[in-house]
C-alpha cells in the first residue's frame, strides 16, 4: 500500500488517489504478452481500480494468450473498422481485449495510435532501463533513446522491445510505461514508480505557481516534509511559499519539483531554498531545471550571487554537479544565520556561485 500522508492543511495525501483521479474518465492501453501476466493478480487489481474511476482499459495480446477470466469484449485486430467497434465495446465494458493476429509488435502500435491512447503499457519480463551505475532510470525521452544502445549493456531490457517503445512514441503516443505486471500498481500510481516512463519529448517547464498549482504544491510539500527534506512551516510561510516559489512541471501537468529563490530585501544575493524533487523523476534533471531558473532568475533581479546551505552530503555533491563552489558561512550574507540553530550552523556546508 502506498502510505496515506496528512498535508499541512489537515487533508489526507495519497499517491494513489492522484493518479486515480488523473486517469478517471480516460482510455488508456496495457500490453499483455502472455498469458502468467493474464493470470497474475495485480493486473486484475489494477483493472478493478480502474473500473472504479471510469478508467478504460484495451488490453492487447497476443492471438494465442486464453483471456476467458477477464470480462468484456475480444476484438481482432484487423477488425473492420476497428475504432468504432472497441468504442461500442467500451460503453459496455471498462475493458476491452484487442487480439493480435499476426505480429504483437504491430498491434501495439496500431491500437495505441488508432484509437488515440493517451498513454500506453507494455508489460515485460524485467523492470525497465539501467545507468552504468546499475541504478533504473525512472524518466527517458525519445531524444535519449538513441543512447538507450549503451544504456542496455547496463540493462536486461530487448534492443527490440526499445525498439518497439522508439516506434510507438514516433507514431505520436505520447508516453509509454515499461514495467513488470508484478510492478504495474506501483508504476501507475505511485511517485517512484517501478520500471521507466518513455515519453516523445522531455516537457520539463519552469515556472511559478498559479492558484490552479497550489493543491499539488501543497500535496508535494507536504510529502518533502514528512520525509524530512522540507521543514515545516505555518500557514504564513506555506503561502509564502507558493507565492514566491516556482515548480517544474512534466508534459505541462506532472508537479515534478518545487523550489524558491529567497532574497532579502535591497540584498545582493538569492538563495536556492525549499528544493525537492519527486525521486520519479529524478533521472530527468528536475533538480537542475530548478536551480537553473532559480539563477536565471536571480540573473534577471540584478543579484550578485547565488547561494545554498546544505548539511546533506547527497545535496551538497548535486549542487557541485550544477556549477556551485564550496563556500564559507562567511561568504553569504550575514542574515542567513539570524537565529540559525547552533548545532546546525556546525554541520552545514555553503555553496555559491557568482553571476
Amino acid at each position: 500500500m502506498v502510505p496515506r500522508m496528512t498535508s499541512p492543511n489537515g487533508r489526507p495525501f495519497s499517491e494513489r488517489e492522484f493518479y486515480l483521479q488523473e486517469f478517471g474518465g480516460r482510455t488508456l492501453g496495457i500490453a499483455v504478452p502472455d498469458d502468467r501476466c493474464v493470470r497474475h493478480g495485480a493486473l486484475g487489481r489494477v483493472l478493478t481500480q480502474f473500473a472504479e474511476v471510469n478508467t478504460r482499459v484495451v488490453l492487447v495480446v497476443p492471438q494465442h494468450v486464453d483471456t476467458s477470466s477477464l470480462d468484456g469484449a475480444d476484438i481482432a485486430i484487423d477488425t473492420p473498422r476497428l475504432e468504432g467497434a472497441v468504442w461500442r465495446a467500451l460503453r459496455k465494458h471498462p475493458h476491452v481485449v484487442v487480439r493480435a493476429t499476426a505480429a504483437f509488435s504491430d498491434a501495439c502500435r496500431e491500437s495505441a495510435t488508432r484509437l488515440g491512447l493517451f498513454k500506453f503499457v507494455r508489460l515485460a519480463d524485467r523492470a525497465g532501463i539501467r545507468d552504468e551505475a546499475g541504478r533504473r532510470r525512472s524518466f527517458v525521452h525519445l531524444a535519449e533513446l538513441e543512447q538507450l544502445e549503451a544504456l542496455a549493456a547496463h540493462s536486461p531490457v530487448e534492443p527490440q522491445l526499445l525498439q518497439e517503445i522508439r516506434t510507438l512514441l514516433a507514431a505520436g503516443v505520447p508516453n509509454v510505461n515499461l514495467c513488470t505486471v508484478e510492478g504495474l500498481d506501483a508504476e501507475l500510481f505511485s511517485y517512484s514508480g517501478s520500471g521507466t516512463l518513455f515519453t516523445r519529448e522531455r516537457y520539463v517547464e519552469v515556472r511559478g505557481f498559479g492558484i490552479e498549482d497550489y493543491d499539488a504544491a501543497n500535496d508535494l510539500i507536504a510529502r518533502g516534509t514528512n520525509e524530512g527534506y522540507l521543514a515545516p512551516r505555518s500557514e504564513a510561510q506555506l503561502d509564502a511559499l507558493l507565492a514566491d516559489g516556482f515548480g517544474a512541471f512534466v508534459e505541462g501537468t506532472h508537479l515534478a519539483g518545487i523550489g524558491a529563490l529567497r532574497v532579502v530585501p535591497g540584498g545582493v544575493a538569492g538563495e536556492v531554498a525549499s528544493l525537492y524533487t519527486l525521486t520519479r523523476f529524478a533521472g530527468g534533471g528536475i533538480g537542475g531545471h530548478l536551480v537553473n531558473y532559480a539563477v536565471a532568475q536571480a540573473g534577471r533581479q540584478g543579484l550578485r550571487y547565488v547561494y545554498a546551505c546544505t548539511t546533506l552530503d547527497r545535496v551538497a555533491a548535486f549542487f557541485e554537479r550544477q556549477g556551485f563552489s564550496a563556500a564559507q558561512g562567511s561568504e553569504v550574507p550575514a542574515e542567513k544565520w539570524e537565529g540559525y540553530d547552533a548545532a546546525r550552523r556546525a554541520r552545514v556546508r555553503c555553496f555559491r556561485t557568482d553571476l
